[in-house]
């Protein structure tokens, strides 16, 4: 996302991945470049690809082109390489806790994307880029339940504080998250290596399974 920004093809701003169906060879094109450089594994650019962030452009009716096309292209280049190939799911930005009807609609909107990325040869999921514990628990249980026992891999945004927005501090929130079953817990985003790693260090003396940045 932030490097296709950088480029002029992803819109400050909204962040959605309509560069995916607008200049397709531009996202197949930055898939062989993190390959070239040693990346081990290719991740479907579907991130913010979910029917609330694309209502917000206009683009809904895009949704599931947009996902399928993503995950297809993913998984080729993969295959092309040897590399695993990743799905993924992310913030929502409209995730409400307080609202049941709410959580349901978000967990859906989990579901469509994890039966896609199943459907479209994914290795593992990534869940990423979560302010609040409480939505990366539904995400990872969105996994766990319709992912066909697919590995998941959940992180946090850690921004200015060392606490979620729901005032759980980080490294007990991966340790939860852990207890929940995710199979790789971390941080990503938000942060430089400076005050991320110190983090990621007292979250290694709770957790046990692999983290990730």
């Amino acid at each position: 996302m932030w490097e296709l920004e950088r480029r002029g093809f992803v819109c400050s701003g909204d962040f959605t991945p309509e560069v995916v169906l607008d200049y397709p060879e531009r996202v197949r094109a930055l898939h062989e470049e993190f390959v070239l450089a040693g990346s081990d594994v290719v991740e479907a650019f579907t991130y913010y690809a979910h029917e609330g962030k694309l209502k917000s452009i206009g683009r809904e009716s895009d949704f599931e082109a947009l996902n399928l096309s993503a995950l297809a292209m993913a998984r080729e280049i993969a295959t092309q390489s040897g590399k695993l190939m990743a799905g993924n799911i992310c913030n929502t930005t409209t995730f409400d806790p307080g609202q049941p009807g709410n959580v349901a609609r978000t967990k859906e909107m989990f579901r469509v994307q994890i039966d896609w990325a199943v459907r479209g040869g994914a290795d593992y999921i990534i869940a990423e880029t979560f302010n609040e514990l409480a939505e990366a628990k539904l995400a990872l249980e969105a996994i766990k339940q319709f992912g066909n026992d697919l590995p998941s891999v959940v992180t946090l945004a850690p921004y200015s504080r060392e606490v979620t927005l729901d005032d759980v501090p980080l490294p007990e929130a991966l340790r939860q998250l852990e207890l929940a079953g995710a199979d790789v817990v971390g941080l990503n985003c938000g942060r430089g290596p400076e005050t991320m790693l110190p983090l990621l260090r007292e979250a290694r003396t709770l957790c046990k399974v692999g983290q990730s940045l």
